[in-house]
């Protein structure tokens, strides 16, 4: 398999969301090669209502089923961030990086995946092997994963490979989330009759004000769970960012609303309820602001994972690639929550994402030796004895 073909491929194929116009056409491209390393395939089509609203969601399943034996599920998604300020989706390698959007999070890790299977085709697997091939994980995507859920049986007790996830050492928590959209409500009028109004983002910045003291505390506590060193973190720790205002229509015009988006990031040990409450605690002790929660997002905490399945994968990695561990990410995802409190599985992730690649950012790329090695990786996994 020429992989680095197979990569530039792929990352051509414009997968943004929201759109998500191309998902049929990258799984047109990806189906037949998880055909030739010798797995059974089907595509699934979401239904709107498993995907809020969108239309024209396609996922991939491939399976090579050994009953009796351990249930495994490789995770993937296609889906990518929008880019702009860059010729993104025209691929091109430069001195062992393959660069453009989807290069690292995470159609890298997809073509690493293939490529390790190719070299187990027709040989006996250790697991009971399914891959998911997903779209939409980078807005929210549990409902899908309970639509694919019949599609996957058994999912009691499995374990989920994802390989959203970072290189050279093995991923085993994640950040849960909590996202809020606050209206501020106010009354508008001439700018020069303002005693007569109510400006909306005046009022909202008090409660920024207070949010920001209240992120002041957050950023303190920290997880009992180890982040890999190159985050340039020793824990993993809590968030709290106002990561979007939007209010006001002409600069002589008080405005009647403001709308603030923020993102709060939980570490394991926190209680996604008690969190929630002192959001709204320390909104409500803002005195004088008319507010309302707009849309609320949430994706629970679960425990780290443990089990002898990831000291054999870290086991690996070390033999690899010479390192290795068991880290908390700074990241999140529906999947932990849905394998781990619906399935009663267990989620863990190793993929070929840096903190170098740039993921989401301009120039994002992924490295060929990274991709190699994970394939090496996965085959040993999926074979050793």
């Amino acid at each position: 398999m020429d992989y680095i073909e197979a990569l530039k491929n792929i990352i051509s194929i414009d997968t943004s969301i929201p759109s998500g116009v191309n998902y049929e056409k990258a799984i047109d491209y990806l189906q037949p090669l998880f055909k030739e390393v010798g797995f059974e395939t089907e595509r699934i089509y979401i239904p709107k209502e498993h995907a809020g609203g969108k239309e024209r969601r396609v996922n991939l399943l491939c399976h090579r089923r050994e009953p009796g034996k351990p249930r495994l599920f490789f995770y993937s998604h296609i889906d990518v961030v929008p880019a702009e300020g860059w010729d993104a989706f025209t691929p091109r390698v430069e001195s062992g990086k393959i660069y453009g959007r989807g290069a690292a999070d995470m159609k890298g890790a997809i073509i690493a995946l293939l490529l390790g299977l190719e070299t187990l085709k027709g040989k006996p697997l250790n697991y009971d092997t399914s891959v998911m091939v997903t779209t939409d994980e980078e807005t929210s995507q549990a409902s899908q994963l309970r639509y694919l859920t019949p599609f996957l049986q058994p999912t009691a007790g499995a374990y989920a490979f994802s390989l959203d996830s970072s290189f050279g050492y093995i991923g085993i928590a994640n950040l849960g989330v909590l996202q809020m959209d606050i209206k501020v409500k106010g009354k508008s009028v001439h700018s020069g009759l303002s005693h007569l109004g109510e400006n909306a983002v005046e009022k909202a910045n008090l409660l920024v004000s207070a949010l920001l003291d209240l992120k002041s505390k957050v950023i303190q506590r920290t997880s009992d769970v180890p982040v890999y060193p190159a985050t340039g973190l020793t824990r993993m720790q809590p968030r709290l960012n106002i990561n979007k205002i939007e209010g006001g229509l002409e600069a002589n015009i008080v405005p009647d609303q403001c709308l603030i988006s923020l993102d709060r990031r939980l570490i394991p040990e926190e209680n996604m309820d008690k969190v929630e409450e002192e959001l709204v605690s320390t909104l409500s002790s803002v005195e004088g602001v008319d507010w309302e929660i707009e849309r609320i997002f949430r994706i629970p905490t679960v425990p780290p994972c443990q089990d002898p399945i990831v000291d054999e994968l870290a086991r690996i990695v070390e033999e690899v690639t010479h390192q290795s561990g068991q880290f908390g990410e700074m990241g999140s995802g529906d999947l932990p929550y849905i394998v781990t409190s619906e399935w009663g599985g267990k989620e863990f992730g190793l993929g070929v994402i840096r903190p170098e690649c740039n993921i989401h950012g301009k120039d994002e790329f992924v490295y060929q030796e990274d991709i190699e090695d994970l394939a090496k990786i996965i085959s040993e996994f999926l074979s050793h004895t």
